[in-house]
This record gives C-alpha cells, structure tokens and sequence, in this order.
C-alpha cells in the first residue's frame, strides 16, 4: 500500500460496486428493470477490471480483494434484494430466507475461488461464478417483464430457481471460463460468425437472449457435471 495502488482496474472494480448499490437502491424504489440492468452492467466492469489488470500487469492483492467484495456486493447482495423485492416476498420467511442463502452461498464461493486461485482454479470454474448467478437473476427479472409482464402472488419457480442457484455456486460442478480460449491462437472462420450473430441478437433482443444464454450455461455445467460423475462412477466400478 505505501506504493500506491493501480487507478485503472480498481476504479473499473469500483464502478461495478457502483452498480450493484445502485441496483439495491432501485429494487427498494420498486424499480426492477433499472436494477436488473445495473446488475448486468456491473458484469461488464467485472469483466473489464480483470482484463486491463493482465493487460497492464497490474494485478495485485488488494485488486483481488477488493474485486471480491464488489462481487458480492454486485452479485450477491444486489441479486438476492432484486429477486425477493420482486419475486419471493409472498412466500415469507421462506423467501427471505432463499434470498440470505444466495447471498451466503455466493460469499463462500468467493471466499473458495480466492483460496484455489492459481491452483486448482486456474481456468474452468469449480461451482457456478457468482456473476454468473447475478446474471440469471437480473436476466430472469427482463425476460419475465418483457414476455410475461408483472408477478402475481406466489410463483414457486422463482424460488426453486433461487435455491438451485445457491446449491450451484458451492457444488463442485465444472463450470467453463473464458480462461479456457487461448485468444492468440487462430480459431475456424465459423466461429467468429457466430460471435457475431451472438453480438447482434443481444442488441435485438437482449431480455429474451441474455436469459436463454444465462440458462444454457447453467444447463450445460450440470449436465456436463453429472456426466462426468457418471463416468469415474463407472470408472471406479471396473476397476473393482
């Protein structure tokens, strides 16, 4: 600390922190859109700090630290007020009490991340990332907006949904980091095609996309997690 710390990606860092305090705010005013696109834009400041930090090579440990606490603050806290202001107030203490999971579960799994980073976790995501859960909260809250309109009474998918999203960050499922795409490296034409057209449907329909993206990759992590399961069960077997 007595030689500074690096403005750039900590005030990148700050600015996600930024976002999920204001997505609180919103969710106590009522204003579940603004929220839940505050919550979204906090991912891209998430995204970026971590970028500039390699690019510059400027990490250090009070960025990562203080990358973790807006974290939880962004995708943890912001979420967790988001869905019970909106979704999980009917059900009483049991909402309340999924909306404090979340935020439990997302904090142990960014105490977990810290202690196996560069280790263990060095590319593919052991549980499901906290900004990731963020993201299927507040593309959850768009889609339903925009396709179904407002919430009446209770809906117990919101909530199944909340405490499935808890159980994921502290599983050990495997999930994909983009850490895992050598970017130096040359890729098929096709795929960049599809980028592209991924770029575009986002900006076209981003309540309906963002939230079928968001579930995807939650779907393919626990399918890919209990194929794998499956597999060194067997595995196990014949060699007994």
């Amino acid at each position: 600390m007595r030689k500074g710390i690096y403005i750039l990606p900590n005030s990148l860092t700050l600015g996600g922190l930024f976002c999920g305090f204001y997505a609180i705010l919103a969710s106590f005013k009522g204003h579940f859109i603004y929220s839940a696109w505050a919550i979204l834009i906090a991912v891209i400041f998430d995204g970026l700090d971590g970028w500039v930090a390699r690019l510059t090579n400027s990490t250090t440990k009070f960025g990562i630290e203080l990358d973790s606490l807006s974290d939880l603050v962004a995708f943890g806290v912001a979420p967790a007020v988001l869905v019970y202001s909106w979704g999980l107030q009917p059900f009483g203490r049991v909402g309340w009490g999924a909306a404090f999971l979340f935020v439990i579960c997302g904090a142990l799994r960014l105490a977990r991340y810290n202690v196996q980073m560069g280790s263990t976790e060095s590319k593919a995501f052991t549980g499901l990332p906290i900004p990731a859960a963020g993201i299927v909260i507040a593309s959850l809250v768009l889609f339903h907006m925009e396709i179904l309109g407002g919430l009446s009474g209770k809906n117990h998918t919101i909530l199944l949904l909340t405490f499935l999203l808890a159980a994921l960050m502290v599983s050990t499922l495997r999930f994909h980091s983009m850490k895992e795409v050598d970017f130096r490296k040359r890729k098929p034409f096709w795929l960049l095609v599809v980028i592209v057209v991924a770029f575009v449907l986002i900006f076209m329909y981003p309540e309906i996309v963002l939230f079928v993206f968001s579930i995807i990759y939650v779907s393919w992590g626990i399918i890919e997690g209990t194929y794998l399961f499956h597999r060194k069960r067997k595995t196990k077997e014949r060699a007994q």
